[in-house]
């Protein structure tokens, strides 16, 4: 239900900004910040790279958000255009350390859910099952189970074919399935190895 209102919300800030009220674009941008933030975050990896990449996007999803044709569509494509930008960032990234000019730049930093393995075994077997994912089929997972998004704004969102969301979406909950029965079969022995998940 909340889920519900949110996107009722929503459309109404939409439709709102599109007549040109700057108050409902600041309530937009307040009731989206935390999921599209999330978002990129997931993409990008780093912290401070997502706030960066999430302010730049902002500035386009304003500048376009008076010529979005239907108000409930705003979601997809708000998160179409985070994906857009997460990834001109990470593009942008390498090609600074493939030229050499990384050398004074910080490094692409890892894959959040890889490089605080720590913090993922405190989050329970769930966690670490979707972390253990490859990337694409994690970030399907994630807006659709995390972010409740249908298959076709999640293929909206990342500009795939829905076809090749459903199909990710297939894997990811087998791999999830394989790795979170292979944790509850295993006996709990602290000596153990986790060589499975």
């Amino acid at each position: 239900m909340q889920r519900d209102s949110k996107r009722v919300l929503g459309e109404y800030l939409v439709m709102m900004a599109q007549a040109g009220d700057r108050a409902a674009c600041g309530q937009l941008a307040r009731l989206w910040q935390p999921a599209l933030l999330r978002h990129a975050l997931r993409l990008t990896g780093d912290a401070e790279l997502a706030r960066d990449t999430l302010q730049e996007a902002w500035i386009d999803i304003f500048r376009g958000v008076g010529g979005l044709a239907d108000a409930a569509a705003f979601p997809a494509w708000a998160y179409r255009i985070v994906t857009r930008k997460s990834a001109a960032t990470v593009r942008g990234l390498q090609r600074r350390r493939q030229t050499g000019e990384a050398l004074a730049a910080e490094p692409v930093a890892p894959d959040r859910w890889e490089a605080d393995a720590e913090a993922l075994a405190d989050r329970g077997p769930l966690a670490r099952a979707l972390a253990g994912l490859p990337a694409a089929q994690r970030h399907a997972m994630a807006l659709f189970y995390i972010d409740d998004f249908t298959a076709a704004e999640i293929a909206v969102a990342l500009s795939v074919p829905v076809g090749t969301i459903k199909t990710r979406l297939m894997h990811g909950r087998r791999k999830m399935r394989a790795a979170l029965d292979s944790t509850t079969s295993q006996p709990t022995n602290q000596g153990g190895s986790n060589d499975g998940i």
